[in-house]
């Protein structure tokens, strides 16, 4: 599937799909996707319903070298050098909405590890890989932010591991019976997470716009 929109990056082109709620937005949700998959992968795509209809903007960025038709994935420093170009984008047509970040797996990563340097308020982590397979000694845990609240959504049977909520600041939810994928059971986990941002505040109440939001929606690019 193609996206909706392309945004020129060193590293190439990325893709931008970009959905936008009735009304005024109560926040700005971006997200990234796997290593090797894409940003119509079940979790994020349920993901993507639940934010929509609680009144957020949600932006699905699909990295160059995915839209480059690469399974493969670039450096870490190409990812979330693309990746905070297009939220440097989003931000600019989207002043004064919250931006929250996150993704799946290594677009999780991706989030994390940039969140400061976008200005994100909060992250969502879905299937964030620990460490690799049977290597539990390589452990990511650190990229976990503790600047900002983070919910980590993570199945118990998953090979890459599940984070331990060292920090204050990061919830960690297992869900039973899930592997990687998040495919058991995508709507449900897709609950949670709308549960975590109704409570930072980042939805919209159902009976009145949200406060603060912007005075107009999300802009299409000049």
């Amino acid at each position: 599937m193609s996206p909706t929109e392309e945004i020129i990056t060193p590293h190439g082109p990325a893709g931008l799909d970009l959905d936008r709620p009735v009304g005024p937005p109560a926040a700005l949700l971006a997200l990234g996707h796997g290593a090797g998959g894409g940003v119509d992968a079940s979790d994020l795509l349920a993901l993507r319903d639940a934010a929509l209809a609680a009144g957020l903007i949600v932006a699905r960025v699909t990295q160059p070298y995915r839209l480059a038709g690469r399974r493969a994935p670039a450096p870490a420093r190409q990812l979330d050098a693309a990746w905070t170009l297009v939220l440097s984008a989003l931000r600019a047509r989207c002043p004064g909405v919250p931006l929250v970040v996150g993704g799946r797996s290594s677009g999780a990563r991706v989030a994390c590890r940039t969140v400061e340097a976008v200005g994100a308020v909060g992250v969502v982590a879905l299937a964030f890989p620990l460490h690799p397979p049977g290597r539990p000694e390589r452990s990511r845990a650190a990229e976990l932010p503790a600047s900002v609240p983070t919910l980590v959504v993570n199945g118990d049977r998953d090979p890459f591991g599940v984070p331990v909520a060292a920090v204050p600041t990061v919830r960690v939810i297992t869900r039973p019976g899930e592997r990687h994928e998040l495919r058991k059971d995508p709507i449900g986990a897709a609950a949670v997470v709308l549960d975590w941002l109704r409570a930072g505040g980042w939805t919209r109440h159902p009976d009145r716009s949200p406060l603060g939001s912007a005075s107009s929606d999300c802009a299409d690019e000049a």
